[in-house]
């Protein structure tokens, strides 16, 4: 079985970069293949990876939930939904070298997914049996996991910013895990964009009165905000930039 690493956090605080490092990480220490997931709704970790998307299971869930009523529809009059979900599986994964790149994408339209999700869930569970890590950038409220679409997680990085309102969010995603139920070997928060790399007495105060497991601090980065700005992935950060070494650092202590 594959080893699932789930990303989470509110939107700015990075979560999304730091989970195309993670996924840079793995690759370059040897443990391949991986199995990324972009859950996100505002999908852009294919930008952080420089990898190019032709299509999302957003699109599959549309083509399916509308066929009965689109006569344009691509599924086939003498094909089931289950069979064009077989085959139609593996258009919406990116291959690489070292990782393969799923965006599950938003859903458009309204009405029940449920029997989507449940064909979407099949498949997801038969592919990411291939890998040795699959990696999940995931959206605050984690709605693939808590559906069941995606599989078990093994551990969950918690992302904030460096601010007390930025913890009490996270703190706030820590409960979302314990209500779900969700059987995880491992919780835990990383506070990133902290100028200089250290944390405050008042951030360091609201960490510990939630109590966190704190797993490591990432610094501010000018090199982050000049990729971006140049839409350049930042995968391609240098290897002494501030924000690669200290998330390195804390990789290498956690996935020990």
């Amino acid at each position: 079985m594959a080893y699932t690493i789930a990303l989470a956090g509110k939107g700015g605080t990075g979560k999304t970069t730091l989970t195309g490092l993670l996924i840079d990480y793995l690759s370059k220490t040897g443990n391949t293949p991986i199995f990324a997931v972009d859950a996100d709704a505002n999908a852009n970790l294919n930008e952080v990876l420089g990898v190019k998307i032709e299509c999302t299971l957003g699109e599959l869930r549309e083509n399916i939930q509308n066929s009965e009523y689109d006569p344009d529809s691509p599924i086939p009059s003498t094909m089931t939904k289950q069979d064009y979900v077989s085959a139609s599986f593996a258009d919406a994964i990116a291959e690489e070298d070292d990782y393969d790149l799923l965006v599950m994408g938003r859903t458009q339209g309204d009405g029940c997914y449920c029997f989507v999700n449940g064909l979407l869930k099949t498949q997801v569970q038969r592919f990411s049996g291939n890998y040795k890590y699959v990696v999940v950038d995931n959206e605050a409220g984690m709605e693939h996991i808590s559906r069941g679409v995606l599989p078990s997680v093994d551990m969950i990085l918690i992302v904030s910013d460096c601010s007390r309102r930025g913890i009490q969010a996270a703190a706030r995603i820590q409960e979302l895990v314990r209500e779900l139920k969700m059987k995880v070997s491992a919780v835990k928060l990383i506070v990133n964009r902290a100028p200089s790399g250290e944390l405050n007495a008042g951030v360091s105060e609201e960490i510990a009165k939630h109590g966190f497991d704190l797993a490591g601090v990432v610094p501010a980065d000018d090199n982050v905000f000049e990729f971006d700005s140049a839409g350049r992935p930042t995968v391609e950060l240098p290897d002494d930039s501030p924000a690669r070494v200290a998330f390195f650092d804390i990789l290498q202590r956690i996935l020990q």
